[in-house]
């Protein structure tokens, strides 16, 4: 199959399992999905400020084309509940709409973090997660657990509230107001939520949102039977999502533009790092590139069909894995009946209450912290736990898609700071045995020259790094110390930019005046080719690269003060006075 075929139709990777029995494995799994997702996509749908139905759209068609053109066999993509607020965030910032006007603008916003993703996976983007750190995406998702469970508790107590308040002013109101609970909808909430726990407890493989769902709906019924005391969600249209091009005027575009790119990048996010996860258990290699193209093509058809912005869901995607799906077809078969449910039983959700559906995502919030992750996050590196807590108290504080942005700073500075200051380790023959192996001084308490000093530097010479590298070379070649000489080993160096010879170059020169030496050894064949190629080999003198250690030193022992070596008892290396063979 030629490689552009299996680029733009990734489906025809995996025919060849599709067989019978992959097919029955697949549909199981598929029905185990539709059972998970339906209680979800409402609940998602809730959180992003959307009708019921929207919810449901998305984890219909988006889940699709995402599970038909990525390249993970058990990713389950739709509705999330991160993003659900991430979106709610972006449209609510922008201003007051009506419900018609922000619909619109929820889809806008999909079908441009579709383009986003969709460009992102086109040019071969997909190793831009990478830089994105684990720390910064567990303080967000916990920051914005608590903004989901924040912006319940209204329809837990039954109380209204004015929209766009932010989570201080939200508590004050419903402290201001706690006289005016609801008791019916609290009681209902709070059924939801117990019945939900009990029933993941007792098996976490049973829908024990639904459980949760269908146990409160039931005590409303018995406490409210004229359902006049509290608000419910209503009926579904009972239809299937008709095709509609979204409005993609230049206007909307500038003013969604920073938010979809924050909904384009967490959106990414999430699904790489489930389908990775995913991947390590079904021995899956997987594809980043046709991921971002999955999940853009996805939310870019899903917003030709009333759906919103998509991504990868980890409890869905491990239920279908655990289910013993087969291949993406269980993804597209949860669709499918999942079709056949808002079809044939639009009168569903007609008595759910809001509260009951609060009380449901009470317990979706908490799930989404990672309390064993921040515990060890916080115990283990003082730099990571501040990550952690910049980005926890960001995504409370400030405008959630600029809380996104200030986390991949935070990555960044943390992944520039990490490499800008590769290791330098003190290394030194070891002075017993045959073959006298180069290990660091520290370790194996070993003794050092007094002229040279052989260091092994873990990480490449570039312009970020080049002057962390220098101080140290100067601080062991400082006045008084006695060493003059110095051996880089780089067989850790992975590249060196024209910064990393300017320095070496300095170095060189500083030395040569004081009378000393630099010599290189042990660089990869890839490095020297580099190097020779953009004549920085010639211009550090191709004399200086050493193929191992072993030849350098010979090299520079002539060079010592000679005097010193035969009054120095330390005898590091072979080739010292009086140690020759």
């Amino acid at each position: 199959m030629p490689p552009w075929i299996s680029k733009f139709l990734p489906f025809l990777r995996w025919r060849d399992r599709v067989t019978p029995d992959n097919l029955k494995a697949d549909f199981v799994a598929g029905l185990t999905g539709m059972v998970l997702v339906l209680p979800q996509a409402v609940a998602y749908a809730f959180i992003a400020g959307l009708p019921p139905v929207y919810g449901l759209y998305t984890a219909m068609v988006s889940a699709m084309i995402a599970s038909l053109f990525g390249s993970s066999w058990h990713l389950v993509s739709g509705p999330t509940a991160a993003l659900s607020i991430v979106v709610m965030s972006v449209i609510t910032g922008l201003g007051s709409f009506s419900a018609e006007q922000y619909v619109g603008l929820v889809i806008s916003l999909t079908l441009l973090t579709g383009l986003i993703q969709l460009a992102l996976g086109l040019f071969r983007m997909g190793s831009l997660v990478n830089f994105i750190s684990h720390t910064v995406v567990i303080g967000f998702t916990a920051g914005a657990a608590i903004l989901i469970a924040v912006s319940q508790l209204k329809h837990l107590f039954g109380i209204d509230q004015p929209g766009g308040l932010s989570m201080v002013a939200t508590i004050e109101h419903l402290v201001g107001e706690i006289d005016a609970i609801n008791t019916v909808a609290l009681e209902a909430g709070l059924i939801t939520l117990v019945v939900a726990v009990l029933v993941r407890k007792v098996n976490r493989r049973l829908p024990h949102l639904l459980a949760g769902m269908a146990a409160g709906s039931l005590a409303c019924y018995l406490l409210d039977p004229a359902g006049t005391a509290v608000t419910y969600v209503g009926a579904l249209p009972g239809q299937l999502p008709q095709p509609v091009l979204p409005e993609f005027s230049f206007a909307t575009l500038k003013a969604l533009a920073p938010g979809a790119l924050a909904v384009a990048l967490l959106g990414l996010i999430e699904a790489v790092s489930i389908a990775r996860a995913i991947a390590v258990r079904s021995q899956q290699q997987i594809d980043g590139n046709q991921e971002f193209i999955g999940q853009g093509l996805s939310n870019v058809v899903g917003s030709c069909f009333a759906c919103y912005a998509s991504t990868g869901s980890f409890t869905r995607s491990g239920a279908n894995y655990d289910a013993g799906a087969r291949t993406p077809l269980a993804a597209v078969f949860a669709a499918l009946l999942l079709a056949v449910v808002v079809i044939v039983a639009p009168e569903l959700t007609a008595r759910l209450p809001l509260a009951v559906m609060a009380g449901s995502i009470l317990l979706i919030a908490w799930n989404l912290v990672d309390v064993s992750s921040i515990r060890h996050i916080l115990s283990s590196s003082r730099s990571e736990a501040a990550i952690l807590l910049v980005t926890l108290f960001s995504t409370l504080l400030i405008e959630l898609e600029f809380a996104i942005y200030i986390g991949v700073m935070l990555s960044l500075v943390l992944y520039l700071r990490r490499t800008s200051q590769p290791r330098v380790t003190e290394v030194a023959p070891l002075q017993q045995g045959g073959r006298r192996h180069i290990r660091n001084i520290q370790r194996y308490a070993l003794q050092e020259c007094p002229q040279l000093k052989m260091i092994r530097v873990d990480g490449s010479l570039f312009f970020g790094a080049v002057d962390h590298v220098q101080q140290e070379i100067r601080r062991l070649t400082e006045p008084g110390s006695g060493v003059k000489h110095i051996l880089l080993i780089g067989k850790g160096v992975n590249f060196i930019d024209v910064a990393g010879v300017e320095m070496l170059h300095q170095e060189i020169k500083r030395l040569e005046a004081l009378g000393g030496e630099l010599l290189i050894s042990s660089l990869k064949g890839t490095v020297t080719d580099e190097l020779e190629r953009t004549g920085a080999l010639k211009q550090l003198g191709e004399e200086r690269f050493h193929e191992t250690p072993r030849s350098a030193i010979e090299t520079l022992i002539p060079l010592l003060d000679q005097g010193r070596c035969e009054g120095c008892s330390k005898r590091i290396f072979r080739d010292c006075p009086d140690q020759r063979s």
